[in-house]
């Protein structure tokens, strides 16, 4: 899966160089940095008021032309995966990005894991506390994809001013992104088992579903670079069910112990995430 998506995105960086270079910075909105465009969509920053010890919830939105898509932390077989990147000279530290719910996006022979829609990606900020002046400056790079894929890369600015209030409007767009996230485990919902086979071929996740769910879907980050899928069939003992996901390949000469991937889980209008820890 990973061979596919390096080779495509080499074909898409060289079909459309022009639009990688960085999209102007125009003057930023007390909250919100300007919309960066490109012919496959927009993208912007958005910033809340620093909480407790300078602590910030962001979110960077990004609003496909309709028909394009853009991208989870794992593209699938295309594609390339947001990042994004803070000046140092801003005064502010990233934390985190986290990433909403994504779908299985199918495309012929090849399958990408992203968004056919807007979607927001929370960002965790640290930085001056409350009442300090300063300006964040940071970069996004992201994927959109119609026939060929477009790497986006844009330099977004939003003043932090020493006064700040929340705008309702921001405050709601960040809301939103959070509650898009996928949920932890819960009692009736939680991988409950998982097990890889000996030649790392096969996994093996045993899944306690919520109440008449009947299937499910899994999307699996193996090492960095590669993302695997599956949707459940089989019923397992005890009314768990068995989701069997192919590995395909690893790289060379990939020693499982000890490595962490992460699975998300998708059913019945539900998510959860968890860790698979191979011990």
């Amino acid at each position: 899966m990973f061979a596919p998506r390096l080779f495509r995105l080499l074909l898409s960086v060289i079909a459309a160089f022009p639009a990688v270079a960085l999209a102007p910075t125009l003057p930023a909105r007390a909250a919100s940095s300007d919309w960066a465009r490109n012919e496959g969509g927009r993208m912007r920053l958005v910033v809340l008021p620093a909480g407790a010890e300078g602590r910030r919830q962001a979110v960077l939105q990004i609003e496909p032309e309709p028909g394009w898509i853009t991208y989870w932390r794992e593209p699938g077989d295309s594609g390339v995966p947001p990042a994004v990147t803070v000046a140092p000279a801003s005064g502010v530290t990233l934390d985190r990005v986290d990433f909403p719910v994504p779908k299985r996006i199918d495309a012929g022979d090849l399958t990408d894991i992203g968004y056919d829609h807007a979607v927001a990606l929370p960002i965790s900020l640290s930085g001056p506390p409350a009442g300090s002046e300063a300006t964040l400056e940071a970069t996004a790079f992201i994927g959109l994809c119609k026939n060929i894929c477009i790497p986006f890369q844009a330099a977004l600015t939003v003043d932090l001013p020493a006064t700040e209030a929340a705008d309702a409007e921001e405050a709601k767009i960040v809301a939103d992104a959070l509650a898009s996230l996928p949920g932890k485990a819960t009692s009736d919902f939680a991988v409950e088992r998982h097990a890889i086979s000996a030649d790392l071929k096969r996994l093996t996740l045993e899944v306690a579903l919520p109440e008449g769910t009947t299937d499910a879907q899994a999307i699996v980050a193996g090492p960095s670079g590669y993302v695997f899928f599956a949707s459940a069939r089989a019923a397992g003992a005890g009314g768990r069910t068995v989701i069997e996901v192919p590995v395909g390949r690893l790289p060379k000469n990939y020693a499982i112990s000890g490595k962490r991937w992460n699975a998300l889980v998708i059913a019945g209008g539900r998510a959860i995430e968890t860790v698979l820890a191979f011990d």
